[in-house]
């Protein structure tokens, strides 16, 4: 094993762009630990698939459990997994209410909590949370108040972590999505959900791919929110 070789974790990673993180960082030679709740085991050496609903804290130990065994060393990990459910304030339901906080919040305190651990005794690390764009420009028609509650809570503590790790070698960033072509979608809102982007298209998974890259190799930046919205967050249009 090459200690050359790094190794990323990317929850959420069975399909939309969970799966082509998972693609990417391949294609840079990562070695990958990948989590879903129903992902299937990986063929390949370089891909470790661990199912679980990364909520629990014993997924999370699994995982970053899996990454220090199989691979040696832990260097990024990709907090991709969330739900979003568009429903009026008063229509949600406590299970809708309890989903959130435990998929968008305990899912990303669990695994980043024992992820940074390691980070801090190997001395370096990037930690990326995926968010939405709806935190800094809520929709008219797109109602997101609990996507906006623990997403924008994530950006918070992107903020926050990346000032208390920064002296560690640990950067902390986000990436802020608009409305992503993913499976999530039907074709048949394709085009409606275009026009709730100022640049009239939807995003593209290589486009949060992409951004989630470019922070990988941008060794000076930490505390980052990267918006990769179409033009949403900058206003109204």
């Amino acid at each position: 094993m090459g200690a050359e070789q790094k190794v990323v974790v990317v929850t959420g990673a069975s399909q939309g762009i969970g799966a082509g993180l998972v693609k990417a960082y391949r294609d840079r030679n990562y070695r990958v630990v990948a989590n879903a709740r129903s992902i299937k085991p990986s063929g390949e050496a370089d891909i470790a698939a661990v199912a679980g609903d990364i909520s629990d804290p014993a997924v999370a130990d699994r995982v970053i459990g899996d990454a220090l065994a199989r691979f040696g060393r832990l260097d990024t990990l990709v907090n991709n997994a969330g739900i979003f459910i568009a429903k009026p304030f008063t229509a949600y339901s406590p299970d809708d209410f309890a989903s959130y906080l435990s998929v968008n919040l305990a899912g990303f305190f669990h695994i980043t909590q024992r992820a940074a651990e390691e980070m801090v005794k190997q001395g370096s690390g990037h930690i990326v949370n995926i968010t939405t764009s709806l935190v800094d420009q809520p929709i008219a028609g797109v109602p997101s108040v609990l996507a906006s509650l623990t997403k924008g809570g994530l950006n918070a503590a992107t903020r926050s972590l990346a000032i208390e790790y920064a002296s560690t070698g640990v950067r902390v960033n986000a990436v802020s999505p608009g409305i992503i072509k993913t499976p999530m979608h039907a074709p048949e809102t394709h085009e409606a959900l275009a026009r709730l982007h100022p640049v009239g298209r939807m995003g593209e998974i290589r486009d949060i791919v992409e951004a989630v890259l470019y922070l990988e190799t941008a060794s000076f930046v930490t505390g980052e929110i990267l918006h990769v919205d179409g033009g949403q967050s900058a206003g109204r249009w």
